[in-house]
């Protein structure tokens, strides 16, 4: 319900540009419909451009007319979900161009420790 609450305050003043960052992240399936369906009206009826982040590439694929891939923080490709399918060819998907693009192995960097460590850093020096 928080989730909910704090999309429909983001959209009460009808902005023209909505920056939305993980929007449906930790909604269950209904919810999520009906973020969507809000969104879109909003769309359809104000205009208002919407640029949001996602790592759930369906509903990038079936919400956005266009994607930017960009793994470790860097903008590697652009495109209609349609473009971005067509280069990898027939049967791709956006979880495929994903992989393709940020590369299938997952970078390690560290141990548990590390991580640790570094965290008791930033929580020392704040």
């Amino acid at each position: 319900m928080i989730r909910r609450l704090e999309i429909a305050q983001s959209m009460i003043h009808e902005p023209p540009v909505l920056f939305m960052d993980e929007p449906t992240v930790g909604l269950d399936p209904a919810a999520r419909n009906a973020v969507w369906e809000h969104v879109s009206q909003v769309r359809a009826t104000l205009g208002t451009t919407i640029i949001m982040t996602t790592h759930l590439m369906e509903e990038a694929d079936a919400m956005c007319d266009r994607i930017g891939v960009l793994p470790g923080g860097r903008l590697e490709e652009t495109g209609t979900p349609a473009e971005l399918k067509a280069r990898l060819g027939p049967g791709a998907t956006l979880d495929d161009v994903f992989t393709h693009i940020t590369g299938a192995e997952l970078e390690h960097r560290g141990a548990y420790r590390d991580a640790r460590q570094t965290r008791r850093s930033i929580r020392s020096h704040s």
